[in-house]
């Protein structure tokens, strides 16, 4: 048997509502801008649909009153079009921006120094977003969940991988060579340089881009790394070097300057520059447009930012 409910359309509905809002045929239709013979046509088909009648059209009367049926209907019409109300708000809001998830891919540092300021003056300024963070050792296990488009933004450093990406730079984040505060490196008249570590036991990173990125730097300079220890925990590499187990280099937003037991020294090692990177061929909503202005910002104040942006 076929379900003649499954031939039901809004505009049906709206002239029911219509029609109990205003009492006539003729009202309804200069409510809803058509002719009142359009919205006979429509009660009409409405009531072929319910098999019942909505609408007293008693004789000699001008206004027109519901059925108790009608009744009925007509409450569950004003819900419906309060649900479709919301969901174009709702849907308005997402376009906007304001509203809906917003994927972010970060790591260790970035985490600790740069997202606590970020997230919380974003957040003031778009309340409807919600963040959704996702943290990996590796930037380019995130870069790869952009790539797919399981994340809207993640924060990664140059040069990136071949992809789709485009991203903004946010800020160049140097090297310093961490040794225990009364170590012979630490206390000697001069600063120490790469030099100086050609046989000194180092706490470096497992195998990462960053942790390669310095290895390689010390290649360039023709020395080979002694590694002792490694660990992708900048707070645990921080602590060894304090006990005296080994030196270690590390970017100056993974390094805690409070730490007394520690000693840190500029070393010529090209910075790091941090980005946070999208899917270049999608396009971004404007939260994830603004969240990426915000990012700069904040970076602009912690350090040298480059606001300079890639596609």
């Amino acid at each position: 048997m076929t379900d003649l409910w499954s031939g039901l359309e809004l505009r049906h509905l709206e002239t029911l509502r219509a029609l109990a809002r205003s009492g006539s045929f003729h009202a309804a239709a200069e409510e809803l801008d058509y002719t009142q013979s359009s919205v006979s046509q429509h009660l009409a088909a409405l009531e072929a649909i319910v098999g019942l009648r909505l609408v007293d059209r008693g004789r000699g009367r001008r206004r027109i009153a519901l059925t108790p049926a009608g009744r009925i209907l007509v409450r569950h019409a004003d819900a419906v079009a309060s649900r479709l109300s919301a969901a174009r708000a709702d849907l308005r809001e997402y376009a906007a921006g304001a509203a809906g998830p917003l994927r972010v891919g970060t790591y260790q540092s970035v985490s600790a120094r740069i997202l606590p300021t970020l997230v919380n003056r974003f957040v003031e300024r778009w309340p409807g977003v919600e963040i959704e963070m996702r943290d990996s050792d590796s930037d380019q296990s995130l870069l790869a969940l952009v790539e797919s488009g399981d994340l809207d933004l993640a924060f990664s450093v140059l040069p990136l991988p071949e992809g789709p990406f485009g991203h903004a730079e946010l800020l160049h984040d140097p090297w310093l060579l961490l040794t225990a505060a009364d170590s012979p490196l630490a206390t000697r008249a001069r600063h120490p340089t790469l030099a100086d570590l050609a046989n000194e036991p180092l706490i470096g990173f497992h195998p990462s881009r960053s942790g390669a990125l310095m290895e390689d730097a010390l290649l360039v300079h023709g020395l080979t790394p002694r590694i002792v220890f490694r660990s992708n925990d900048n707070a645990t590499i921080q602590g060894l070097v304090a006990t005296g187990f080994g030196s270690a280099l590390l970017p100056a937003l993974a390094f805690e300057e409070h730490d007394s037991g520690v000693a840190a020294f500029p070393i010529d090692v090209p910075a790091r520059t941090i980005v946070i990177a999208w899917h270049a061929d999608r396009v971004r909503a404007p939260a994830a447009e603004a969240f990426v202005a915000t990012a700069v910002e904040v970076c602009a104040e912690i350090g040298h930012g480059a606001r300079r942006q890639a596609t």
